[in-house]
């Protein structure tokens, strides 16, 4: 085997991205059934190997602090890490794709639904019977089928990682890698459902009440799905004008929604499409693919716009950058560009123009998108703090499940099932990402405003600037160097609790 350098290891990165990021979108756009992720590790195995790993390591901790260098060096250390567990997890990963593209759900009337429609099916049964009906199956193929894949998937994931040598335990390897304080942030999340609780008491009990005739203290999680979901809203999000509306709007900020043929629109029904609509950046910059699974209604719109904001950003990347900053990095940064624009359905101006949404209907929508909001940033704080505890082994495996639905259900007061315990989990706290995002679109949103005005998604000055300063940089920063840099200001809830409250007024 030919001894590696950096330049040898950023090429073979790349066409090993290429090749992974190919095999992904295929098998969960329902292009084929199953993923062939092994062969592909195989053709690259000098790519990620133990003497790869070794110069990565060697590199970044002899890294002057705060050098170029040390910045790329734990980029691509942290791949090379992430590279290795999953290379050896591949089998599961594969495993659990097959498994998501072919199992049906066997409802105890007799019908089959295909798992990959199950969530679309349960959010959109207006009939609460249904709905339970629906969920019972889900969970009892999911407890004994998906539960037991992803506990296992986790528990090497974990003993691998540990393996490396980079840090003492696994939330100490990731601390160390990813650039992320995480006991920190951890802390901010308890500090944040503390200090929300008593006003989500208050909007969850009115709005359960009001909108799903039921006790607050019966609703589960799958009667969330139903409540986000917010079908009366759907008349004035016609699945036929969105695309077309959403391009208006680029279009008026002077950005290409389709990034000169760059970012392809992948959004018709598919058998085996999954229903989580995914961005597969295949080349970065040259080919990225938006898919979406329809589920009809302003939920659709939501997730376009979140969808294209990660493929504007992989679309627009400079080409010149080097591997590890087009490919890698934080991926705070293009999750706070994702939520960046599907926080565009927050706003009132952006509503009146691109949506059927009229005067009269704004109010009830706004309080409805600020309950959704608040939901969502209390069950991914509890879902960090759950994962810490997951990740750091001082609880065991067996008594994950209670703590699971202790934690989600106290947080979100949705009741949870134990069954998944390890299936709501993203590997290598990407909660953790998700909450830095929604910080860091606060306080890029604000920006915008100051620099384009209210109405900057409109703003031909504002889309070449964000190409410019934000897109075009890649993941080259942290997260909390680009809040720093665009919005002056360390991460924090506190911009975001702010939006949220306007909302709810």
């Amino acid at each position: 085997m030919t001894a590696p350098s950096l330049d040898r290891l950023r090429r073979g990165g790349e066409q090993l991205m290429e090749e992974l990021s190919r095999e992904y979108y295929r098998a969960q756009a329902g292009l084929k059934s199953s993923a062939e992720l092994a062969p592909i590790y195989a053709r690259h195995s000098d790519v990620l190997s133990d003497d790869s790993l070794e110069m990565m390591r060697e590199l970044f901790r002899g890294a002057a602090a705060e050098s170029e260098e040390l910045r790329s060096a734990r980029i691509l250390l942290d791949w090379q890490a992430d590279g290795l567990v999953s290379r050896t997890l591949a089998p599961l990963d594969e495993r659990e794709i097959a498994w998501e593209g072919s199992s049906v759900v066997r409802v105890s009337d007799g019908r089959t639904i295909p798992f990959q429609r199950i969530a679309i099916e349960i959010a959109n049964a207006t009939d609460r019977a249904e709905r339970l009906v629906l969920e019972a199956a889900r969970a009892k193929l999911v407890a004994s089928e998906l539960a037991p894949l992803r506990r296992e998937r986790f528990q090497r994931e974990r003993d691998l990682t540990e393996g490396l040598d980079i840090a003492p335990g696994y939330n100490a390897t990731f601390a160390a890698l990813s650039g992320i304080d995480l006991p920190g942030l951890v802390d901010q999340c308890q500090v944040f459902l503390r200090d929300t609780r008593e006003m989500w008491e208050d909007v969850f009990r009115a709005r359960v009440r009001q909108q799903l005739g039921i006790d607050p203290r019966d609703a589960t999680r799958a009667d969330a799905l139903a409540l986000m979901r917010a079908p009366e809203f759907d008349p004035y999000f016609p699945s036929s004008a969105m695309e077309g509306e959403i391009r208006r709007q680029t279009a008026e900020m002077a950005v290409d929604a389709h990034a000169d043929g760059r970012v392809i629109f992948d959004t018709a029904e598919r058998e085996g499409k999954r229903s989580r609509a995914f961005c597969a950046p295949v080349r970065v910059p040259e080919e990225v693919y938006l898919v979406l699974r329809p589920h009809g209604g302003q939920a659709d719109y939501r997730t376009f716009l979140h969808e294209l904001g990660h493929a504007l950003h992989f679309g627009y990347t400079r080409a010149d950058l080097p591997f590890e900053f087009r490919w890698l990095g934080d991926n705070s940064i293009t999750e706070g560009y994702a939520m960046l624009f599907d926080h565009l359905m927050h706003d009132a101006g952006w509503l009146l123009r691109y949506t059927g949404l009229g005067r009269s209907r704004l109010p009830e929508f706004l309080r409805a998108v600020g309950f959704e909001e608040l939901h969502f940033l209390r069950r991914y704080a509890a879902k960090l703090v759950y994962e810490y505890r997951l990740y750091s082994g001082d609880v065991s495996w067996d008594s994950l499940p209670d703590l699971y639905v202790a934690t989600l259900s106290d947080a979100t007061l949705f009741s949870y099932n134990a069954a998944d315990a390890f299936v709501d989990v993203d590997p290598r706290f990407y909660a953790a990402r998700y909450i830095r995002a929604w910080q860091l679109q606060a306080l890029i949103a604000r920006t915008l405003v100051e620099r384009f005005d209210e109405d900057w998604y409109r703003n031909p000055r504002s889309g070449p600037w964000i190409v410019e300063h934000l897109f075009a940089e890649g993941q080259r920063e942290l997260g909390q160097e680009l809040a720093e840099r665009v919005g002056g200001e360390p991460l924090s809830f506190a911009p975001l609790l702010r939006a949220t409250e306007a909302l709810l007024v």
